[in-house]
């Protein structure tokens, strides 16, 4: 083994820009880890808010950051029963926990860490973690969706929005989902029952034609803005709205009262146990991989602009990036796109 390994840094908060490409120490692995040679990882929001400061105080400089690893075990720490060199795996790094996913080798608390489905590629893997962790917390353990019951999924054709309609579905909810009339065949294709086209119709009248006034049992909000004020609107008595988004301003909840409605506000937690539960989905076919753009580690940087105006790219789900090879796949731009952002730069000594 090198003790030497490539990995995108971030050296100060800013735009995309802010990233550069060292060499760096292979981090040592400690009793009950694992050291993953990574294959693949994706970028997040979180991951540009992290970049952009909204998380200064918890990100110390410089940084490695990224949140999704696909990749084969390497070496396994003492007390390690459960994997072995030459295993392929998948998990979701401890946020806010030391260094992220955007280099050749990471280290992880073995608990963290599930076997990567037999099924898809370490691309489709790594596309799976986090935002699988965070829809398995915000509708089955959180919201605890059920059989029968309807859910109204806004941001369909997010890397959230198009892992919360499969597992909705999976469930055997009722799918209502928010996007554009473009992407209502993506989004039936994913399991949707029923699309409302934003620009065209007001979600809550929309709702409650699609459901005879009743209402929906639970609304998945992964868009922010007024979505919380708005969702009681939208919901049947006793429903629950399950927001994974920062609340930049106050909302006023008033019509939540009227329907006995319960907000739960979910950061996901990872472990191996909702890794393992989405391995059991994918592997039966049930949840399948949806990945819109792919660029190597060394284009970090224009994959964080790829996500930050996606509204720009007729992007669906995730942004993956490369980590072991070179693999380029863009998006088309819309009429008014534009270049998405720079190349990472070299490190500077």
């Amino acid at each position: 083994m090198t003790d030497q390994m490539k990995a995108v840094v971030l050296t100060r908060f800013g735009g995309a820009d802010a990233f550069e490409l060292c060499d760096v120490a292979v981090p040592q692995v400690e009793p009950r880890q694992v050291r993953v040679r990574v294959h693949a990882t994706t970028v997040n929001p979180l991951d540009y808010k992290i970049r952009r400061g909204n998380y200064a105080d918890y990100v110390p400089l410089p940084a490695i950051i990224g949140h999704d690893v696909s990749g084969v075990v390497e070496e396994v720490g003492s007390h390690v029963t459960e994997f072995r060199v030459g295993d392929e795996v998948y998990y979701t790094p401890r946020i806010f926990g030391g260094p992220g996913s955007y280099a050749e080798q990471h280290v992880a608390d073995v608990d963290l860490v599930g076997r990567k489905p037999e099924n898809v590629s370490h691309l489709e893997a790594a596309s799976l973690t986090l935002v699988g962790g965070t829809v398995w917390e915000a509708l089955v353990t959180r919201a605890q969706l059920t059989v029968g019951e309807t859910i109204l999924i806004h941001g369909g054709t997010g890397g959230v929005g198009t892992m919360a309609i499969q597992v909705a579905k999976a469930i055997g909810a009722r799918v209502i989902t928010v996007a554009r009339a473009g992407n209502h065949e993506f989004v039936r294709s994913l399991g949707a029952d029923e699309a409302i086209d934003p620009d065209s119709a007001d979600y809550v009248d929309a709702v409650a034609e699609l459901t005879g006034g009743r209402g929906v049992d639970v609304v998945f909000d992964t868009i922010g803005g007024d979505t919380l004020t708005r969702s009681p609107l939208t919901l049947a008595d006793a429903g629950r709205v399950v927001s994974i988004v920062d609340i930049a301003q106050p909302q006023n909840l008033i019509e939540a009262w009227g329907v006995n409605a319960a907000y739960h506000f979910v950061f996901t937690r990872q472990n191996r146990g909702k890794l393992d539960a989405l391995t059991t989905l994918v592997e039966r076919g049930l949840v399948k991989p949806v990945i819109g753009a792919t660029l190597p580690l060394a284009r970090v940087g224009e994959a964080h602009g790829l996500l930050e105006d996606r509204g720009s790219y007729m992007l669906r789900g995730k942004v993956a990036i490369d980590v072991a090879g070179e693999t380029v796949a863009l998006p088309h731009a819309t009429r008014n796109g534009r270049h998405p952002g720079p190349a990472v730069g070299a490190c500077r000594p």
